[in-house]
């Protein structure tokens, strides 16, 4: 096994991650390890904007406030108001590093999404906002001599000793190799992938989740899924998101009767939360029977939609679909998760020397569900938040040698029914434990992956046989969780308990225990 010492090692390169190296740069030496390519993460892929208050007519607390109504009463609110009060900040600096947002004349163009009370969606090249982060961001990284990059390298596990995390074994080239470190950033995205339909990239397979879980960190709230109501529907077309600001410019939506129908399920109609948009779609689709319901931009200018929505327009023209004129078929994907390895509002876990921020992480910000255009601004702020935390944190009298590294073993397994049993795992989820949930759905999910559990004690070579056993552990504690929550809220919605339950403003926490699952109601809007 070779040995690496770096100061810093942060394991992903989305926002969060680039944010946070770009912290750490003065303090030392940053490895940035990444599965793919630095660029392939969800970042790569955010259309619709960076929620903001910038704008003369909107206030931080306004801000505030639309957030935890959003959150459904799960929301930290310690972390909620550093996300918002220190945004408008991290958005300033993304500017004076050459960030290009859409203008008005000389004015920065703010629009409005579901859920907001203000216009205050900043947006770059019309639906291109995370691909220009992303490429400020990796171009600020280029420009500081002490980061490096680590592409196509798989972190398997973390080093981890009495509590106190070293680094982390990463797999490169088929070797595995030990990355020891002072501190460690978790900053590797959502798990999108476990589910049939979703938005996420491929690289969105949990692995975070599951990483911390067999190190003993405490995940927290991930019982709860953000499903995006409108992602494109077709059998020859990947399910592309169609932006929720394409709603927010007054696109409608209408079943396959071509009927208008959010009014009969919330006043604000497209504008409502995005867990309500989905179930009204899923009970449409069930009402008419069909497999998708429709967005209609037909009402609004051909030239501002072009402009408004260029990638949007030229993707969907790729299948043939005019979205200026065309009814465009779209049903609910899986897109967000709101839960995550428990952290404070620096970043740091239960585990002394790690640190998580971005979507991995659960502070608490997003609560039950997730303010549209909230998660960019998150991975910014919490981001520069755990960079700071970790250059300034320090072990105390370590007694970790090298010859304490685990020695994996040499014999390699396999899973000769790998894609059977991916394919499979994503169809339950979403078929079992998605946007409509219930005890006996959940139970059956819960045994179907138990199925699988002979492989969650094998060690793995390959990146896609790794990748599967950590969505085996994320779709059982998910399930988990969902079974545990016997009530409905935000996104986490079950037609056995409607109303929102006894424990409706506390968190589930769980974590690994004699190599199962142990989970328990903590306390509601306490700091952590």
């Amino acid at each position: 096994m070779d040995i690496e010492t770096v100061d810093f090692l942060i394991i992903g390169s989305g926002v969060a991650g680039l944010r946070a190296a770009i912290e750490l740069a003065p303090y030392g030496n940053v490895l940035v390890a990444t599965k793919d390519v630095p660029t392939e993460s969800s970042t790569e892929y955010a259309q619709g904007g960076i929620a903001v208050a910038l704008s003369d007519e909107d206030e931080v607390g306004i801000h505030f406030d639309d957030t935890l109504k959003a959150g459904d009463g799960l929301c930290r609110e310690d972390a909620v108001k550093i996300l918002v009060g220190e945004g408008p900040e991290r958005i300033m600096e993304l500017i004076s590093w050459g960030a290009e947002f859409d203008k008005n004349g000389t004015r920065l163009d703010f629009t409005m999404e579901a859920a907001h009370s203000r216009k205050r969606i900043l947006h770059s090249h019309g639906d291109a906002t995370g691909k220009e982060l992303e490429r400020v961001l990796l171009n600020k990284v280029r420009s500081l001599p002490t980061i490096k990059k680590y592409p196509f390298a798989f972190t398997v596990n973390l080093i981890v000793k009495d509590g106190e995390c070293y680094g982390a074994y990463v797999l490169k080239d088929r070797k595995l190799n030990a990355i020891l470190a002072r501190s460690t950033i978790l900053c590797t995205g959502g798990a999108g992938q476990i589910f049939a339909r979703t938005t996420n990239p491929m690289v969105a397979t949990g692995d975070g989740a599951a990483i911390v879980f067999r190190a003993g960190a405490v995940l927290e709230d991930m019982e709860f899924v953000q499903f995006h109501p409108t992602s494109l529907y077709s059998p020859y077309a990947p399910h592309f998101l169609l932006s929720e600001a394409m709603r927010g410019e007054g696109a409608i939506l209408r079943n396959v009767n071509k009927e208008p129908f959010m009014k009969q399920y919330h006043p604000d109609a497209e504008l409502a939360p995005r867990d309500i948009v989905s179930r009204a779609i899923i009970s449409e689709m069930v009402k008419t029977e069909s497999n998708h319901v429709f967005l209609d931009m037909s009402r609004l200018d051909n030239d501002f939609v072009k402009k408004r929505f260029p990638r949007i327009y030229a993707t969907c023209r790729q299948y043939n679909i005019d979205i200026t004129k065309d009814l465009i078929p779209v049903s609910p994907a899986a897109h967000y998760m709101m839960g995550g390895v428990r952290t404070d509002t620096d970043g740091a876990t239960n585990i002394k020397g790690l640190f998580a921020a971005g979507e991995v992480a659960c502070t608490g910000v997003h609560g039950a569900n997730r303010l549209a255009s909230n998660s960019l601004l998150e991975g910014l702020v919490y981001g520069a938040r755990a960079g700071k935390a970790a250059s300034e944190f320090k072990i105390q009298d370590s007694k970790f040698k090298n010859s304490e590294l685990v020695q994996y073993p040499s014999g390699y397994h396999s899973i000769p029914d790998h894609d059977e049993i991916r394919t499979t795992l994503r169809k339950v989820m979403w078929d079992r434990v998605g946007i409509i949930r219930c005890e006996e759905s959940l139970v059956e999910a819960k045994n179907k992956i138990s199925g699988w559990s002979f492989i969650l004690d094998k060690a793995f070579f390959t990146r896609r046989e790794l990748e599967l056993k950590n969505m085996l552990t994320v779709a059982m504690i998910i399930t988990e969780t969902a079974l545990m929550r016997k009530g409905s809220v935000g996104a986490h919605y079950r037609s056995d308990y409607p109303e929102k339950g006894e424990y409706r403003q506390r968190h589930i926490a769980c974590r690994k225990e004699n190599d199962a699952i142990s989970c328990n109601f903590g306390m509601g809007r306490e700091k952590v």
